[in-house]
């Protein structure tokens, strides 16, 4: 795709498959479930054009990167995710002190967390879909259970916790249905696996099979081909690390994130539509732990998938807050 680089580089254990292009300052571009380095193929392009190195890795688990073992979910914590990504950075850009980072979705959750864990890494952070949520002490609040307790034993986050059992269930759907459905869920509202019955219906109609328009048939191709060779399992293997994570994260209960900070989401993403997250987000909650977020965009009329969805929009909103944070 319009001369980007593809490489193997070998950190922690994996072989990892890195998308790049272009000279300048590292941006590294964090993918989320169920997405790939692609995901970032507008940003790779908008950036490498304006002064910029782009890096997109495959995240462990996904696509071209090899070496993670599937059948271990202790080996999808998130300080093996973390500790890829140092390690990635130490081998592809070993001169720079720091690096800007942007990532989307679960690619959010590891952004926000390699600032917490690593803050000495990164010169400034754009996090899209996903807000930053402290680690909250009270095993309740481990998200597997906050979000049955919410939603019920449907909600996606459950459904995905027992071992091989989504899995079944993408498989009698069909990868490229369940990557259209996936990437073209466009609804306000929470994402259910009712058992047997595939993606649950949250008052719209499921049965539209047409795509979005930021959504080509090639790109529903690249998507499907590489989860038809690896499977879900290691994305998945995120959600089901969720209660380890908690955890390992004990020591950092408390402490706040102290990174130069953007938040950009759609007004229609399920993530932005949860219960109490409006609220969290703009009443200063979220400003109390990420003390030096500087900006929350909401973009109107845009769902989940906000990078690919809208991509002229977002790359502006990375490039300017970027631009006032060259120096650091």
């Amino acid at each position: 795709m319009e001369e980007i680089e593809h490489k193997k580089v070998r950190v922690n254990g994996l072989d990892m498959h890195v998308a790049e292009k272009g000279n300048g300052p590292t941006i590294l571009f964090i993918h989320g479930f169920p997405e790939l380095w692609y995901s970032w193929r507008h940003q790779i392009l908008y950036f490498a054009d304006n002064g910029y190195r782009a890096v997109a890795p495959d995240l462990r688990g996904y696509g071209g990167t090899t070496g993670a073992p599937n059948d271990d979910v202790g080996k999808f914590t998130i300080m093996h995710l973390i500790g890829d990504l140092v390690s990635l950075l130490d081998a592809v850009a070993p001169a720079e002190e720091k690096v800007y980072v942007v990532a989307h979705d679960w690619g959010a959750i590891i952004g926000w967390n390699l600032c917490l864990l690593r803050p000495d890494k990164i010169k400034a952070y754009v996090a899209l879909s996903v807000y930053y949520s402290p680690r909250n002490p009270n095993p309740a609040t481990r998200l597997p259970y906050y979000y049955r307790a919410i939603y019920g034993d449907d909600h996606y986050m459950w459904r995905f916790q027992e071992v091989g059992d989504i899995e079944g269930e993408f498989e009698k759907i069909g990868v490229k249905e369940v990557m259209k459905k996936f990437l073209t869920y466009r609804k306000p509202a929470p994402l259910f696996f009712p058992k047997g019955k595939g993606f649950g219906d949250s008052g719209e109609d499921d049965d539209d099979d047409s795509l979005s328009s930021w959504l080509s048939p090639e790109d529903l191709d690249y998507y499907a081909d590489n989860f038809i060779r690896t499977g879900f399992t290691g994305g998945v293997n995120y959600y089901r690390a969720l209660n380890l994570d908690w955890e390992l994260l004990a020591a950092w209960t408390g402490a706040q994130v102290k990174v130069s900070a953007k938040y950009i989401v759609g007004d229609l993403d399920l993530v932005y539509n949860n219960k109490g997250a409006k609220e969290y987000i703009h009443n200063g909650g979220l400003n109390k732990n990420v003390p030096l977020l500087e900006d929350i965009v909401v973009i109107e009329g845009a769902a989940h998938f906000i990078n690919q969805e809208r991509p002229d929009e977002v790359n502006k909103h990375i490039h300017h807050f970027f631009q006032d944070h060259h120096d650091i």
